[in-house]
Parts: C-alpha cells; sequence; structure tokens
C-alpha cells in the first residue's frame, strides 16, 4: 500500500519522533460493558479532535484515544473525579489512565453495534498451519506467517503509550528526560505478544550546545557526583522502580535487576497488557535497532524469512524464552541477515558499505566503537536479486546444515565467513562491539541441534519438490516443516545425523532428554 511505502521510506529517527510525538497525545480508557461507540466519542469531541482511536479487550474492553492536540488532554483530566476511597485508598497520582463507568446503565438502552475488538496477540501455531496449508506457494505460505505474527499498528502506539506513562513518572525528577523503546518494538521484526524494552534517556538533544557559546562565561549546573556511571544507573532506575511500584496505577510485579550487566527494572504493565523491561539509555542497543529497522525496510524478502527462521526455531524447541544455553532471536536475526549478504548477487549490503554510505550526521562513535552507518533509505542501492522465498528458504537451511562452524564465524560488518577468533561453538560478531560474540551462550549440543534441523528441513522440502503434496490438504511446504520432527520420522532423523559424530549425538540425545525434562517441570510448575 502507498501508506505503508510512505512510512517505510521514513528513518528510524523521524518514525520514534513521530510515534513519541503521537503517545503524547493520547490516553487509554477503560471502557464499560455496555458501550455505545458513538456516544463515548462524542462526549470525548467535547474535549477536542479525537484524531484516530481503536478497542482492544483486556479484561474488559479498552480504548485508546488520540487526540490532535495535547491540550485536549488536560481539559479531559480536569473533568475526571478520583476515586471514592471507601474500602481502598488512592495513591493521588493523576495519570492518563481513566476508567469510565455509565452513570444510569439502564437508560442508555442503544442499539448494540458490536465494537471492531484490535487482535493483541497471534494465533496459535495449529491454526496457523490450517491456514498455511491453503496458500498457493511457499513465498505466500511465508508472507501469510508474517501478517499473522507482526506487530500491528495498534500495537504499537500501545507500545509506545506504555513508554510515554512510564516518562511521566521519570519527568517528576528528570524533567528533561524521555522514555524510548528499542529492540524489537521498533527494528520491524516484533511478534505479536512480544515484551517491551524501554530505556530512560536524559540527552537534550542538542538544544544546550548552541545557547552555551553565547556570553562571557562557562556555566553548568550543580549536580550530584558519585564514582561511576553504572552506579548512577542503578540509582536512578531503583527510585524510578519504587515509583512505579508505589504509584504507578496498574504496575505490578516490578522487580529491580541492578546487578545485570546491563541494570534493569521489569514489571507488568496491566492496562496495556506488556511485560516491560526499563533501562538506561544504551546507545548502541539503539543503534542495533535502528540496523535491523533499515534491513527490514529494503526489501520485503528479509522481515517474511526472519519471521518464519524464528518461529520454525521455537516449534523446534532451538529458541526458548527463558535464558539459557539455546540460540536466542537475535543471534537467530544476525545469522538470516548473513545469509542474505551472502546471496549473489546480495540481497542486503555488508555493514562495511552501509557505513560507506553514512553521511556527516551519521557518524557515530560510541565508547570508542564505531557505530557510523546510513540512515537515509534512499541512498541504498535496491538488490537486483529475484529470488523467491521458495527457493530462499530451502538455500537457508542448506546453508548452515553444511556451514564449517568449527572454524568460521559470521561476521555481519564485512558479509563474510572469518575465522573464529575464539573457540565458542557459534561466533557471531556483535556488528557494533567488535570483541563481543553475541551467541556467547550457545553450547556445542544446542548448535548441533540447530544443524540436524536445518538438515532435516532441507530435506523434507528437497523431497517435496520432487512430488507435490497438494493431496487432501496434507501439511505441505512451510506447514510441514512447523510441526515437530521425529513424532514419526526417527529413523530419516538418523540418516540426518550422520556424519555429525557419535560423541556429538550422544550429547544432542542428552540434550533433548533435558530438554524434555525441563519442558515437563515447566508443565508441572505452572
Amino acid at each position: 500500500t502507498d501508506a505503508e511505502v510512505s512510512t517505510r521510506k521514513k528513518t528510524f529517527a523521524e518514525v520514534q519522533t513521530e510515534r513519541l510525538d503521537q503517545a503524547e497525545r493520547t490516553v487509554l480508557i477503560k471502557c464499560p460493558s455496555k458501550l455505545n461507540e458513538k456516544k463515548l466519542l462524542q462526549y470525548l469531541a467535547s474535549h477536542g479532535n479525537v484524531k484516530s482511536h481503536f478497542f482492544f479487550e483486556n479484561r474488559g474492553i479498552s480504548a485508546l484515544i488520540e487526540f490532535s492536540e495535547k491540550s485536549s488532554i488536560a481539559s479531559l483530566q480536569d473533568a475526571v473525579g478520583i476515586p471514592s476511597a471507601s474500602e481502598h485508598h488512592v495513591v493521588p497520582f493523576k495519570s492518563r489512565l481513566f476508567t469510565f463507568t455509565l452513570k444510569n446503565p439502564a437508560s442508555q438502552h442503544v442499539e448494540e453495534t458490536p465494537l471492531h475488538l484490535s487482535p493483541q496477540s497471534h494465533i496459535p501455531v495449529k491454526d496457523l498451519i490450517e491456514k498455511l496449508c491453503l496458500a498457493d506457494s511457499i513465498s505466500s505460505q511465508m508472507y501469510i506467517l508474517l501478517n499473522e505474527y507482526q506487530l500491528t499498528e495498534e500495537n504499537i502506539r500501545l507500545r509506545f503509550l506504555a513508554c510515554s506513562l512510564v516518562r511521566d513518572f521519570a519527568r517528576a525528577y528528570f524533567p528533561d528526560s524521555t522514555v524510548k523503546p528499542f529492540g524489537s518494538s521498533v527494528n520491524t521484526f516484533g511478534k505479536l505478544g512480544s515484551d517491551v524494552d524501554m530505556f530512560l534517556d536524559f540527552r537534550d538533544t542538542g538544544k544546550h550546545a548552541t545557547k552555551m557559546k553565547k556570553g562571557p562565561f562557562e556555566m553548568e549546573y550543580q549536580m550530584k557526583r558519585l564514582p561511576s556511571e553504572r552506579l548512577a544507573t542503578q540509582r536512578i532506575l531503583s527510585v524510578i522502580g519504587d515509583c512505579l511500584d508505589n504509584f504507578g496505577p496498574g504496575c505490578g510485579n516490578v522487580q529491580k535487576i541492578l546487578n545485570a550487566r546491563c541494570p534493569l527494572v521489569k514489571f507488568s504493565h496491566q492496562p496495556t497488557g506488556f511485560q516491560c523491561d526499563l533501562s538506561v539509555s544504551n546507545s548502541i542497543a539503539i543503534r542495533s535497532s535502528e540496523l535491523l529497522y533499515i534491513y527490514g525496510c529494503l526489501d520485503s524478502r528479509v522481515r517474511a524469512l526472519v519471521f518464519t527462521i524464528r518461529c520454525w526455531a521455537r516449534v523446534h524447541g532451538l529458541t526458548n524464552s527463558a535464558p539459557g544455553t539455546w540460540i536466542t532471536n537475535f543471534s537467530l536475526t544476525m545469522m538470516v541477515m548473513f545469509f542474505l549478504q551472502r546471496r549473489s548477487p546480495p540481497i542486503i549490503p555488508t555493514l562495511d558499505q552501509l557505513k560507506e554510505l553514512a553521511g556527516e550526521r551519521d557518524k557515530h562513535i560510541i565508547g570508542g566503537y564505531d557505530c557510523s552507518f546510513v540512515s537515509d533509505l534512499r541512498k541504498i542501492k535496491p538488490t537486483k536479486n529475484t529470488e523467491t522465498l521458495d527457493v530462499l528458504l530451502g538455500e537457508f537451511f542448506e546453508y548452515f546444515g553444511n556451514f564449517d562452524f568449527r572454524k568460521n564465524s559470521i561476521n555481519l560488518r564485512k558479509g563474510k565467513e572469518v575465522n573464529k577468533p575464539e573457540s565458542s561453538p557459534l561466533y557471531i560478531w556483535n556488528p557494533f562491539e567488535q570483541d563481543l560474540n553475541i551467541s556467547k551462550n550457545v553450547n556445542q549440543p544446542q548448535l548441533e541441534k540447530f544443524i540436524a534441523m536445518a538438515r532435516e528441513s532441507a530435506w523434507i522440502l528437497q523431497k517435496e519438490d520432487k512430488t507435490p503434496q497438494m493431496i487432501n490438504k496434507e501439511p505441505w511446504g512451510l506447514a510441514a516443516l512447523l510441526i515437530p520432527f521425529g513424532k514419526n520420522n526417527s529413523s530419516k532423523m538418523k540418516n540426518r545425523m550422520k556424519g555429525i559424530g557419535s560423541e556429538t549425538i550422544r550429547s544432542l540425545l542428552d540434550s533433548l532428554k533435558l530438554n524434555n525434562a525441563s519442558s515437563q517441570q515447566k508443565a508441572v510448575g505452572k
């Protein structure tokens, strides 16, 4: 669609700024069960023009309302009362979260037109598989999967609103601060239901630099000084965490994890339904988000392939939401990017090529690392590669099923297989912090499970090529890859494992047993 193309071509920073601004003009209303949409909008219009709105299900019906003017919110807040403190006493923090109930519900007998509710979660895999069986090619199966799983416009708005509501707390202490989402909420690879990663930013974007040049004095604020930036981060997060815990409407399960490599506060935000992770500005994480945003915007095949591979990996237990020795979604995404750089001709440019296109304003040196790359998508030449997703999916499994992981590492800066700098089973260079391996956590059995699954998948797709399986809706193509293997073909699986080496097969079988044990424990623990 034209609308999509125009949003697609904006720079990452433009999209962020626009969305944050939109979120500041937005409120969230818990609605009465018998709601007349027209009446609600008529009432809200008395406070100002409603620019857009949608409804969603979250323990009852909620409405997200975007006003054209920020001042409309103040007008509405003036009309809203404080809950009567009969059984509960309240913390009188006035936010942009409201509850509307009907004054005299009996008299409101209006014709019930059912509200359109925007879904905030994706369909279960078994329903997805049924849909995929009806498609006419693997490419269209992959686009169906993408459409079911990707973030919707409404979900993205809710994510930015959650950040904006946290920002209202931060501003009580730091009036210039902003809270911005990073990672999957903004990099075009986010899946419905994923957590919201957000960070607190104190950088006044260059406002002061120009003003400070005037006048005869060097002037600066007197501020509390601490021995390290880390300590400052921990203190700030600790206080904001307490704030959310004690005063934040709908903020629950607040956990302060201040001794992590990157200190953070985890909490659940009931009004929007998100699990949130709040940290203090991490410029390199933002650069990674923007890099993925650029790759996701360059070619529609990129996102379709990433979503497909991540769904495949989850089905086969290669990824896991709990931290451990599994491959992470981020590592998997980087493997897909690398594969697309290695095609001939390449489907996406290497990071070094993007760096060469960088203008003056794209220069970013962070903590001694060069994180520069072009931000204007128009400067990047479109690829000449015309391979279909059908081909690319099979080739991805072929490529990594036969990749020499013992010797080679994956380097997105150069788009080349480079000798491993150290002996981790899987070595993927951090694109910016060049001395870090983003997949350091992955152990040998997990890597081998990945290789075995990739080989099995390549084999299933090749076998199908020869015998089209369109008969009686038998799962075919991508659908066949999203059904756990080994249920009915463990002997075939053993053939696929030939040449991996028997000691590794033993460790692989152990890891499969472990996996089963841990998933059973999880099920018992629930």
